[in-house]
């Protein structure tokens, strides 16, 4: 068995898609309208869904914002260096929501950044 992917409703598929292959440096992998159901699958990542987990970007046509709730945490993501990602993201029009710095009651750097639906990612330093 093996993560496949998660998924996450977005109001604006275009925007959200720029978001994660701009800001982030993800690419999209496949998108595919259902217009008999009245939403758009958009499927980004890191590399080939082979081997490698995926983010779907679910948009319902009719809908332009979600209600995130409290249960859902974040997305995570390996960086070689939290502090330059911030840097980067930044530069490319990112929200960073956290800056780089450790953990409370640990050593391990993070960061958050916030996506356009308000959908919060970790940025973590490699495990040495």
């Amino acid at each position: 068995m093996r993560m496949l992917h998660t998924m996450i409703r977005v109001g604006d598929l275009q925007r959200s898609i720029a978001f994660y292959t701009d800001v982030l440096g993800m690419q999209l992998l496949r998108q595919k309208d259902y217009p008999e159901g009245k939403f758009t699958l958009a499927f980004v990542g890191y590399g080939d869904e082979s081997s490698n987990t995926a983010i779907e970007l679910t948009h319902n046509w009719d809908t332009e914002r979600y209600d995130l709730g409290n249960a859902f945490g974040h997305i995570a993501i390996e960086v070689e260096d939290v502090y330059k990602a911030c840097d980067d993201i930044r530069a490319a029009g990112g929200n960073i929501v956290r800056e780089a710095g450790p953990m409370k009651s640990g050593a391990t750097v993070i960061a958050f950044v916030e996506d356009p639906d308000g959908y919060k990612i970790e940025l973590l330093a490699p495990k040495v």
